[in-house]
């Protein structure tokens, strides 16, 4: 999904884009779970302690962001920063399921999105998606928690990044990312007047600038 975004980080960084299990080229399974997002910190967890690294920069979006935060509470001993883009925040928003819906609805109605989740995914890109928004139908429908520990255990720097335009988040996006940011011990806030979801990609070279500069600043490179 993101190997378009790749030329404006590697000339910083080594970049590692990631397959979770069950989707693009990664094996397939019978259903995700509905705690997705901490299943998928543990894959992340997997990844890094499999690769013999340490400090390590997590970069999520979407659902992603919620994995990335995850990891990272879990192990803040590997992961040094975390970028959390284009997420509800604490909860799901309220409206949340609605606008999963009616987002995979129209897109298996729409020649451009089919393509997209084709080459995302592979030729079985419907069965990855139904399987993707039964799980995440579940996990709004119980009210899960999102993450595995109190937002006050998160020690690692995290740049909380969105567009107040994004029609798949709350509407109240600053306002939650805020209070995020009194709750966690080192947070960060970076919000665009304008673009649709994810900021990573509709505000594609601003959101790797700032990105680069939060990591950058914490290395203390200018």
């Amino acid at each position: 999904m993101f190997e378009v975004l790749l030329p404006l980080y590697q000339d910083n960084f080594k970049v590692i884009l990631m397959d979770f299990l069950g989707n693009g080229k990664s094996d397939r399974v019978d259903e995700f779970p509905a705690d997705v997002w901490m299943n998928q910190a543990k894959q992340v967890i997997g990844l890094i302690e499999h690769l013999k690294y340490q400090k390590v920069n997590l970069a999520g979006t979407s659902g992603g962001a919620w994995t990335a935060v995850n990891a990272a509470m879990e192990r803040p001993d590997l992961i040094k920063s975390v970028a959390a883009d284009s997420f509800d925040g604490r909860t799901l928003a309220d409206d949340f399921a609605e606008k999963l819906i009616a987002e995979r609805t129209f897109a298996k109605n729409d020649a451009s999105a089919r393509q997209f989740y084709e080459w995302c995914q592979g030729d079985d890109w419907e069965k990855v998606v139904d399987l993707d928004t039964k799980a995440l139908m579940e996990c709004a429908e119980r009210k899960l928690p999102l993450f595995q520990k109190s937002l006050d255990h998160l020690e690692v720097p995290v740049l909380f990044l969105g567009s107040l335009e994004d029609p798949m988040v709350r509407s109240n996006l600053a306002e939650e990312y805020e209070q995020i940011k009194q709750q966690v011990q080192n947070g960060h806030v970076y919000l665009f007047p304008t673009g649709g979801h994810p900021a990573i990609v509709s505000n594609t070279e601003a959101a790797a600038r700032i990105i680069t500069e939060f990591i950058n600043a914490l290395s203390g490179i200018d």
